[in-house]
């Protein structure tokens, strides 16, 4: 039902009148503000003028020795940053065999469409990370166990406008949290780092039955993301200490 749209009264009723009182009231107002202003002039012409304090201060003393060290290399994060990424990488185990990336044993780059391209949808995940700023991927992979794969990236982006690294490792929490029937823990010394064990394994006929654990965490402008997966359950300690040891090499 259309509500009735209300009708504007007349502009002589809308505009109130105001009389003599409103006036006088007003004028008296402003004479009194005048008044105020004149005594308080008076007022200040027999007082003595105010000392002001003394333009100069007291010069404060320089400490003596030296200034701090500077951080060397591989202390100081922004350098270390903008090195050859592939050297961040968590070393691969001793004998461990190729994974499903082919890569030696410092990691290999992933381009924008290759890493764009293990989304669901790599054309829009392409358009996505071009405008989230992403810069460039290194990645390393291995088998171990016989039964187990392994893969972990470090993903770095310009963050010229955005704190793109935070923003998809949080993304990597919602959906590892969206597969259910997993649990999780937080990585020490990353704030906000997860890792996190499935149960339920992934099954497709004629196929073993496929596990899987995941940890994502980030570090200035670098996301992490490891993968594992092993026809038999992740135990928790095999995600956790990978995590942990991949984040202290940031």
């Amino acid at each position: 039902m259309t509500e009735p749209v209300p009708v504007a009264a007349p502009e002589a009723a809308r505009v109130r009148r105001r009389g003599r009182t409103t006036f006088l009231i007003a004028a008296a107002a402003v004479l009194g503000t005048v008044a105020g202003t004149c005594v308080g002039y008076l007022v200040q012409a027999d007082r003595e003028p105010t000392k002001l304090p003394p333009l100069s201060q007291p010069v404060v003393a320089q400490a003596k020795g030296k200034g701090p060290e500077p951080l060397s290399a591989a202390q100081d994060r922004k350098v270390k940053f903008e090195g050859d990424l592939r050297r961040l990488l968590v070393e691969r185990p001793k004998g461990a065999g190729d994974g499903a990336y082919t890569t030696d044993d410092e990691g290999e780059w992933m381009s924008l469409a290759e890493y764009a391209d293990w989304y669901t949808k790599p054309d829009t995940a392409f358009r996505d990370l071009v405008g989230d700023e992403f810069r460039r991927a290194a990645v390393t992979t291995w088998s171990e166990s016989g039964t187990r794969d392994v893969e972990v990236r470090l993903v770095q982006y310009r963050q010229e406008e955005q704190v793109a690294a935070a923003g998809y490792a949080e993304s990597g929490y919602y959906w590892a949290d969206d597969l259910g029937a997993n649990h999780s823990w937080s990585i020490p010394g990353t704030g906000d780092g997860m890792a996190y064990v499935h149960d339920e394994p992934q099954r497709k006929a004629g196929y073993q039955p496929l596990y899987s654990a995941q940890a994502h965490a980030w570090r200035g402008d670098i996301a992490m993301e490891i993968w594992i997966y092993d026809t038999k359950p992740v135990p928790k300690k095999t995600i956790m200490d990978l995590a942990e040891r991949q984040m202290e090499r940031l």
